[in-house]
């Protein structure tokens, strides 16, 4: 007799009803613009239902979904002015954050998280056609 194990997909809508597992991480150093080690990779343990990120610091700070898109002259990102936040209903795995000047910024990143594995996303977002 065979057994199924069955585990929610990006496709289970169950999972993006129910109550998130929440995620919270602050005081994060945002690095700066020309920093060596290049963007800050937040990494959600599962797939998100929704995030927000805060911009704790006195600089903007670019926030997108790849380290290209963020990086250098790339323009796939949003800028958080200081003490701005943003909320999505997106299901990502990792946000990337960089500040937009040359000294580092601060962070919190906060995230409703389903029961989805993280790679079931497994998209290579390069920082191209929009996707950054």
């Amino acid at each position: 007799m065979a057994t199924y194990n069955y585990k929610p997909g990006l496709g289970n809508v169950g999972s993006y009803q129910a109550s998130g597992i929440p995620y919270v991480t602050c005081s994060l150093t945002v690095p700066a613009n020309n920093a060596a080690g290049g963007a800050l990779n937040v990494q959600f343990p599962s797939v998100t239902r929704e995030f927000t990120v805060r911009n704790d610091g006195s600089q903007d700070i670019r926030v997108g979904f790849s380290a290209a898109g963020v990086s250098g002259s790339a323009t796939n990102f949003f800028s958080l002015a200081a003490t701005g936040s943003f909320s999505a209903p997106m299901k990502v795995t990792d946000l990337f954050l960089i500040s937009s000047d040359t000294s580092a910024g601060e962070a919190t990143v906060i995230g409703v998280l389903t029961g989805i594995d993280r790679d079931q996303i497994n998209n290579n977002w390069s920082g191209s056609a929009g996707v950054g």
